[in-house]
């Protein structure tokens, strides 16, 4: 089984969460804001100088990268899953703009449903 973490844009959340639906894959846990950048650079204190309304400060900042509010999406899935989701994710918020978000696929060890104690890939959306 694997963890993908999807980071993606706030206003995708709906129709993200509708595609995976749509495509099996009903489970997954998400944050409702984290900040976040990409390649760019942030120089923190234009960006508090920004926050505090000076010209200046917004002025230095320009259109360079800064931290933009995401949403984050964690999805355990069988290994089999794994290249569904990813492929769900990425026809869903593919824009082609800097800023479209990043996944992330990382090797779980095991899941455990507390309710009844059951393990491994039976408490996870199955194919």
């Amino acid at each position: 089984m694997k963890e993908v973490m999807a980071v993606i844009r706030m206003n995708m959340m709906n129709k993200t969460k509708k595609a995976l639906a749509e495509a099996g894959i009903s489970s997954f846990t998400a944050t409702g804001r984290v900040m976040g950048r990409g390649k760019g650079n942030v120089d923190y204190t234009l960006l508090d100088g920004a926050k505090e309304g000076y010209e200046e400060a917004i002025a230095q900042l320009g259109k360079g990268p800064r931290l933009v509010p995401k949403r984050l999406l964690w999805i355990i899935v069988p290994d089999e899953l794994v290249q569904k989701t990813v492929d769900t994710i990425i026809e869903v918020n593919q824009t082609g703009q800097p800023g479209d978000g990043k996944i992330f696929v990382m090797p779980t060890l095991d899941a455990i449903r507390i309710r009844t104690g059951e393990s491994g890939d039976t408490v996870l959306d199955a194919l």
